[in-house]
């Protein structure tokens, strides 16, 4: 296992303001992971979105520190998974069934990821590359 050292000396307020930012931007995609999962729960894109504009625009003040890997980590797990269902998109045209399994996995998935960065999150740990 590789050890993040913060490159860049953080003060305690900055870095506990980048896990507050974390959080909510972890809780923002797990409500929206849920609800992908659950039949008939369906959370508006919007808060995706929302997210995903936070990560984005926080990510550069995470610079160097191992909150940094969370940050990408989140990025990364929303762009493989819009780029997922959008490839699997055609399955729901022509068939049904694969395109609900197929979508089914790619909800677990994304969920699995939020829950795993979630739980490092918790820890204090970087998230691997």
């Amino acid at each position: 296992m590789s050890d993040i050292i913060d490159v860049n000396p953080v003060d305690s307020e900055k870095a506990q303001s980048l896990k507050t930012v974390g959080w909510v931007s972890y809780i923002l995609h797990l409500i929206v992971a849920v609800a992908a999962v659950l039949p008939g729960a369906q959370a508006s894109p919007v808060l995706l979105i929302v997210a995903l504009v936070i990560d984005l625009v926080k990510k550069g003040d995470a610079e160097g520190t191992w909150q940094a890997s969370h940050f990408s980590w989140r990025i990364r797990t929303v762009i493989w998974a819009a780029v997922l269902y959008l490839v699997t998109l055609p399955l729901w045209l022509l068939f049904v069934a694969p395109g609900w399994i197929a979508w089914c996995l790619i909800s677990i998935w994304f969920l699995y990821r939020i829950v795993k960065g979630m739980v490092r999150m918790n820890a204090s740990q970087p998230m691997p590359d």
